[in-house]
């Protein structure tokens, strides 16, 4: 019943949501606009293009709010802490150039549904969760669902 009541009281008041989740999970109907935030769509490698990721994958593509690559290369090769990169990329989204971003999209979400999506499987330890939550900062009303 509870469940219920939720639905209809979202489709009544018209609340939307910002979602995050993995790049190569399926579309879904309430994703909205699927943006893309990785610095590039490619391997491991970061040369060879992923050919899983097309621009069916995503409606936008904002790589100015993927981490920097030497902030992936610390963390992935070089054994940068989850804490210190986390640190490190919150702080680089309160620059002018991405504070404005990013309040464009919570504005947005507010509005209609977004997906935020980079490649990580799990939000754990994923950009995508952090800059969500920097989205709920900014609109505190905004309802956010990470996956």
């Amino acid at each position: 019943m509870l469940i219920i009541f939720s639905f209809v009281l979202h489709d009544i008041i018209n609340i939307m949501t910002l979602f995050t989740k993995a790049i190569l999970s399926p579309k879904s109907e309430t994703d909205g606009l699927r943006i893309s935030v990785m610095s590039r769509h490619t391997f491991n490698d970061g040369i060879t293009p992923n050919p899983e990721i097309s621009d069916d994958t995503y409606d936008e593509w904002i790589p100015e709010l993927a981490p920097s690559l030497k902030l992936i290369g610390s963390y992935y090769r070089r054994g940068l802490s989850w804490d210190k990169f986390s640190e490190s990329y919150e702080a680089t989204l309160h620059d002018d150039m991405r504070s404005t971003i990013i309040q464009r999209i919570a504005s947005r979400a507010l509005n209609e549904n977004v997906t935020l999506m980079c490649i990580e499987e799990s939000p754990d330890r994923c950009h995508r969760r952090l800059l969500a939550e920097e989205c709920k900062r900014i609109e505190a009303e905004l309802e956010v669902i990470i996956k």
